[in-house]
């Protein structure tokens, strides 16, 4: 005799059709593990009869589940599920954190024109300085003063994108087997580079805002090995989104003042001024490294940083960009200044303002208060979950063919608090067929929980 499947039959919420919805509800329930791997489901016609829709739909919809590797049929016996997470084919990648497209074919001909008659062939045909040369440093630093940041061009370094400044940042400050001051839940990209590079990292407790000074205070005194540093994005906090206030600035400024310890302040998520949350470089310009880049602000194919860097480092910071690299291309500097004396860059960084902002209300009203509303424009949005309901919801995503940032890449510890959806990069009809998606896997694993908690009570 079989086994009854534990499957409860449903079919996903929407307008598509019945075999789409199927193999949505089967995929998400596989997902969050509510089908576990070896579970029978029910027989095709039995499921037919019960979901009243046609035969050939249920043998359709196990057969896309199957092509997907999530479930498998044994000849005389049934089907049943195989594996989560194996999914092939075309996915919508929500963990890439770009800015939204606002570059055309038309507009990188023209700048490539603009720049071909005006080439200056000293650029391109000998090694230029370790930091880059004054005439391109000194744009990046009027870039920046439109971003909030007085940047003095001799006190900045050029490099490839930001990550190149951290690497150069953590090298300066920390060195090998130095240890790094971190919020709870960071950017990915500074654990892999620590890690890297053989720094310790430290996590500090944070709240909505970001790393919290007295919590900084408490481990600077306990845990202080040197060579160390503070890492920070104050500004839309990379994954969580919250904005540090001036007063919550000013508090880490001091706190680091009295440590005797340098600020590495990633800045890259901030899109505007705003005099209501200044650079902590402006505040503490002898205590801070300041990054940030035209990757975020412009165009991810414009791999441009910018290093701002104390005088009392800058030498040992020069040394390590020369160890790292040496040079920037020279083509994408010649763009860079291109855009910013024609008024293309202020142009495109206007017009990716405006999609981001267009994207958040999308997020917004899909997925209401599952998400932190932050104070800032950005690329990225963060829904706080529970460890365990953070890895049902990647599981989930995964199963139907959407990529989220994995809960534990963000975790500092080992223990995840909610999952960052990348925003910026994918078409629109992709993000909103995504993130409609997220919001029913979410409500699924809330009423599986309720389910739960009833049971208990």
């Amino acid at each position: 005799m079989r086994l009854q499947s534990p499957w409860h039959p449903r079919l996903a919420d929407g307008a598509e059709s019945p075999c789409d919805r199927l193999v949505s509800a089967l995929s998400e329930d596989i997902g969050i593990r509510r089908l576990e791997v070896g579970a029978r489901l029910p027989a095709h016609r039995d499921l037919a009869w019960k979901l009243g829709i046609g035969l050939g739909t249920v043998t359709k919809a196990y057969g896309i589940l199957e092509r997907r590797g999530l479930v498998r049929s044994v000849t005389g016996r049934g089907t049943f599920v195989a594996v989560t997470g194996s999914r092939t084919g075309d996915v919508i990648d929500l963990s890439r954190n770009a800015p939204p497209s606002a570059v055309s074919e038309r507009l990188i001909a023209r700048s490539l024109t603009a720049v071909a008659k005006r080439v200056d062939a000293d650029v391109f045909n000998a090694y230029p300085p370790v930091i880059g040369h004054i005439r391109f440093r000194s744009e990046l630093a009027r870039w920046f003063r439109r971003l909030g940041m007085d940047a003095d061009p001799a006190h900045l370094l050029l490099t490839n994108g930001a990550q190149h400044a951290l690497a150069v940042s953590l090298s300066t400050l920390c060195g090998p087997a130095g240890t790094l001051f971190v919020e709870q839940q960071t950017y990915p990209g500074i654990i892999g580079l620590a890690r890297h590079l053989g720094v310790t990292l430290i996590p500090v407790a944070m709240d909505q805002e970001g790393m919290l000074p007295e919590a900084l205070d408490r481990e600077l005194t306990t845990q202080l090995l040197r060579p160390a540093a503070v890492y920070l994005t104050p500004t839309m906090q990379n994954p969580t989104t919250g904005s540090m206030s001036r007063s919550r600035r000013e508090a880490i400024a001091t706190v680091c003042r009295r440590h005797d310890i340098v600020v590495i302040e990633d800045d890259v998520y901030a899109l505007r001024p705003d005099p209501d949350y200044p650079p902590i470089a402006t505040l503490a310009p002898d205590r801070v490294f300041y990054i940030n880049s035209l990757s975020k602000t412009l165009n991810p194919a414009l791999r441009i940083g910018g290093l701002v860097v104390p005088a009392a480092w800058f030498a040992r910071a020069e040394a390590a960009l020369h160890a790292s690299g040496l040079m920037i291309s020279p083509l994408s500097c010649s763009v860079m200044e291109q855009w910013l004396l024609d008024g293309t860059a202020d142009a495109v960084s206007v017009a990716i303002q405006e999609e981001a902002q267009r994207r958040r209300i999308v997020a917004t009203e899909l997925l209401g208060a599952a998400m932190h509303h932050p104070a800032h424009i950005g690329y990225h949005v963060w829904l706080p979950l529970s460890s365990a309901d953070a890895e049902a919801v990647d599981a989930a995503a995964k199963a139907i063919g959407i990529v989220v940032t994995p809960p534990s890449s963000t975790s500092v510890g080992g223990i995840s608090a909610g999952i960052r959806l990348c925003i910026g990069a994918p078409p629109r009809a992709d993000l909103e067929k995504a993130l409609g998606a997220i919001k029913s896997i979410i409500a699924r694993i809330a009423a599986r929980s309720e389910d739960t908690s009833s049971a208990l009570r």
